[in-house]
């Protein structure tokens, strides 16, 4: 008897290959590109400390919230950029992150103070749930009081 020696794949064989790895990809490219968004969100969150920092600093000294950057002792808000992020804008000591269309232009994640009281023992305190940015592009702490999440 003749032992028969396989030569290679059969065009069938690298047909569903093909498929599989085709199928793959669909799955994973929109699930990375999600996944590049929320990291952009998380560079503008990284730019917005320094802001968090000014505010926190403003309010110690004057018992007030700064009305805008300037009063903050922050750069224009255009001046703030970054990857993903247009601007980062105080009023009234609420801080605007306002992101590119990298992420979705022209939406916006807020941090929004509270000023000390007694029981939070003099510390501002940060809430950034507000907002037009979708909360699946939001860190998980940033979704709680968005519609939909």
């Amino acid at each position: 008897m003749k032992k028969r020696v396989q030569q290679g794949f059969t065009l069938i064989e690298l047909m569903i290959v093909v498929a599989i790895v085709g199928i793959l990809a669909a799955v994973a490219v929109p699930a990375y590109q999600d996944y590049t968004k929320r990291a952009r969100v998380t560079e503008g969150l990284g730019l917005a400390s320094a802001a968090k920092l000014a505010v926190t600093e403003y309010y110690s000294s004057n018992a007030a919230l700064p009305a805008d950057n300037a009063a903050a002792g922050l750069a224009a808000a255009a001046q703030i950029t970054g990857n993903g992020v247009q601007s980062v804008t105080v009023t009234n000591g609420v801080i605007a992150i306002k992101f590119n269309d990298k992420v979705v232009n022209d939406q916006t994640l807020l941090l929004t103070p509270t000023t000390p009281t007694d029981a939070a023992g003099g510390k501002i305190t940060w809430s950034c749930t507000g907002g037009t940015l979708d909360a699946k592009f939001r860190p998980s702490e940033c979704r709680a009081a968005v519609a939909g999440s």
